[in-house]
C-alpha cells in the first residue's frame, strides 16, 4: 500500500443516536464547540485540515447544531435519510438535508437493518438518493457475528458492492464514500473489537477497493473511544458513540488523530 493510496485526511465523527434529549443535546453541542475552538487556538498557524470532525445529532437538532458549530470547521451529519421524497410520512429527504447544510449522512447502520427492516435494496436506494442530493454517504458495514478477518472483510465487501451497485452502469465510486467498519457484535459492547481484528479487516477491504488507485476512507466504529486510534494504523479515523457523550472524550480523540498526523508528516 503506497502513501498515495491512503487518504490525506482523518475523520473523527460522533452520532448521538437517540440517547440525548433536546436540552441535553444543546448542552452537548456547546461542549463540542468548546473542544473544537480550544484546539483551533492551540493549533493556530498549524495545518489542522488533515483531521476533519463531524457530528450527527438527532434530526430536530440539525439546525441548532449548524448554528452552534459555525466557525469550528466541524461538518454536520445526519443519522439517516429517506430513499425518496414526496408522499413519505415522517421521513426526511436527502435534498432537504443538503439544503439545511448537512454534508454527511449515515446509512446502512445495523440498527436500521435490524429494527426497521432495511434491506440491501433499501440501503442502495438511500445511497443513491444521498449522492444525487450532493451528500456524502457514511456507509456502515460490518459482520453480524464473530468471523475471522478474511470472512469479515468479504462480508463487508459484499455489503459495499450491493450499496454502491458496483459492476453496474449506475455504480458509485467508492472513493466518494466514507466507510464506517462497525462489527455488529461490537456495537454497544463493553469494549471494541480487538485491534488485530480491526486492522486485518480494514487492510483486506482497502486492498480490494483501491485497485483503481483512488484512496478510500475507512474509519472504525463499534464501542470506539479514547485510546483506541493509536492502535489502529489501518483506520482513517473513528466513528464514536456513547463514549463521546462527554465532549472531553471527543476532544481527546481529536488530539490522538492530530498526534498521529504530526508523526506521519515528520517520519
Amino acid at each position: 500500500m503506497t502513501a498515495s493510496e491512503r487518504p490525506a485526511v482523518q475523520y473523527i465523527g460522533v452520532s448521538t443516536k437517540m440517547y440525548l434529549g433536546y436540552g441535553q443535546s444543546l448542552a452537548w453541542l456547546e461542549g463540542i464547540r468548546e473542544q473544537l475552538l480550544l484546539r483551533q487556538q492551540e493549533q493556530r498557524g498549524a495545518d489542522s485540515s488533515a483531521v476533519k470532525a463531524f457530528v450527527a445529532p438527532s434530526f430536530p437538532l440539525l439546525e441548532s447544531a449548524q448554528r452552534i458549530l459555525h466557525g469550528t470547521g466541524c461538518q454536520l451529519a445526519a443519522q439517516n435519510c429517506a430513499a425518496n421524497d414526496g408522499a413519505v410520512t415522517g421521513e426526511v429527504s436527502a435534498a432537504m438535508l443538503h439544503e439545511l447544510g448537512v454534508h454527511i449522512v449515515e446509512l446502512g447502520h445495523a440498527e436500521r437493518r435490524a429494527d426497521f427492516g432495511e434491506t440491501d435494496t433499501v440501503v442502495t436506494a438511500k445511497v443513491r438518493a444521498a449522492t444525487t442530493a450532493g451528500l456524502q454517504p457514511l456507509l456502515c458495514i460490518g459482520e453480524p457475528q464473530r468471523l475471522d478477518a478474511p470472512q469479515a472483510a468479504q462480508y463487508c465487501l459484499d455489503q459495499i458492492a450491493s450499496a454502491l451497485a458496483l459492476g453496474s452502469e449506475h455504480s458509485i465510486d467508492p472513493s466518494t464514500v466514507l466507510f464506517a467498519y462497525e462489527p455488529v457484535w461490537a456495537i454497544g459492547a463493553a469494549k471494541p473489537a480487538s485491534a488485530d481484528h480491526i486492522n486485518a479487516v480494514l487492510q483486506l477491504i482497502r486492498e480490494q477497493l483501491t485497485r483503481s488507485g483512488k484512496p478510500i476512507v475507512l474509519i472504525y466504529g463499534g464501542s470506539a473511544g479514547p485510546g483506541l486510534l493509536p492502535h489502529l494504523p489501518e483506520a482513517d479515523g473513528l466513528f464514536l458513540g456513547r463514549f463521546a457523550h462527554d465532549p472531553a472524550n471527543f476532544g481527546a480523540v481529536l488530539d490522538e488523530a492530530r498526534a498521529r498526523q504530526i508523526h506521519l508528516e515528520t517520519s
